[in-house]
């Protein structure tokens, strides 16, 4: 059962979330889709495992000191967990956001004590719909702020705790709940970390295990293909980069693409019908797995996370 104890802080309440299984979705498939709750974190996404993981690292290995300033480019998900972790442990943090992305998460950001710089997107860009050029301006701001304030990047692309946070934890847990069952995995990418660290935990774990990346249809550059749609819908992830340093190509089994309709159809229906109440990004991730059990993994047993919360996009057309 998860978290039978009294714990000292929010941050100990990370991690050890629900799996569940998507049985009304899948009805009249052959095969199961298993969906790890990450929405249940206390900022509600995946993204409180990395901010965990790489604030207990650079502490352990000297590279945070105490007081310091941490900064990190963040779509707002990874934001909120290192506004949470830096809340607990007394740094201060600054968290720099591209315009484009949901405005409940600047909010709550600044709820948890974060100093929140918006970025404004490209002239060409939509609010909603933030591309891997809106991404490069957030970046750039980022590393300007680092500079002035000497402060602490939280680097979520590059740093190996994105990755550790994910192999350690999230990956042995879905082995555990499941019973080891698991037959294949998809996922998302946005900065690759938790595909990557789960990949890795299943592969090691049983090598039979195929691991398929995920991204947005005409943002698929991961899978080879033209770049058609950099301004896609799916906040979080998809942002057509190719140079991601966490991605292990022996993992990848394969790729998916989910277009935005039906990662916005998926995410309604896991509401709808199974009481999720998720993402864009989870949306995708679910509607991967269906074409999964509609073609390559017909009769497996495929395992999703989803990566947070619905609440995050009350102040967009998610939910009409």
């Amino acid at each position: 059962m998860r978290h039978t104890k009294l714990l000292s802080s929010a941050i100990e309440a990370i991690g050890e979330t629900p799996l569940v299984e998507l049985s009304r979705i899948t009805r009249g498939l052959q095969g199961r889709v298993l969906a790890k709750l990450d929405y249940l974190n206390p900022g509600f996404s995946k993204k409180d495992r990395i901010a965990r993981q790489i604030i207990a690292d650079a502490e352990a290995d000297g590279r945070l000191k105490r007081g310091q300033t941490v900064v990190e480019l963040t779509s707002g998900n990874t934001g909120t967990g290192l506004a949470i972790v830096c809340a607990v442990k007394g740094y201060p943090f600054v968290a720099v956001m591209s315009r484009g992305n949901s405005m409940e998460r600047a909010r709550m950001m600044r709820a948890l004590g974060a100093d929140v710089v918006l970025v404004d997107q490209l002239p060409e860009s939509k609010a909603g719909q933030v591309s891997g050029g809106d991404l490069a301006l957030v970046e750039q701001e980022a590393r300007r702020i680092v500079s002035e304030r000497a402060a602490f990047r939280a680097d979520q692309f590059h740093l190996r705790s994105n990755f550790r946070a994910h192999y350690l934890h999230t990956g042995p847990e879905f082995i555990r709940q499941s019973g080891g069952g698991i037959g294949a995995f998809c996922d998302l990418v946005g900065t690759g970390g938790s595909f990557a660290g789960c990949a890795a935990a299943f592969k090691e774990h049983d090598p039979s295990i195929r691991c398929y990346i995920v991204e947005p249809v005409g943002a698929a550059i991961l899978a080879g293909h033209t770049v058609t749609n950099p301004n896609h819908r799916i906040q979080g992830g998809g942002y057509a980069m190719a140079e991601l340093p966490m991605l292990s190509m022996p993992h990848i089994d394969g790729y998916v693409q989910v277009s935005d309709e039906d990662a916005i159809e998926m995410a309604r229906r896991l509401a709808r019908e199974e009481g999720v109440f998720a993402g864009f990004s989870s949306g995708a991730n679910a509607a991967a797995a269906v074409q999964l059990l509609q073609g390559a993994c017909r009769g497996s047993t495929i395992a999703v996370i989803m990566c947070d919360s619905g609440l995050k996009y009350l102040s967009t057309d998610l939910w009409p």
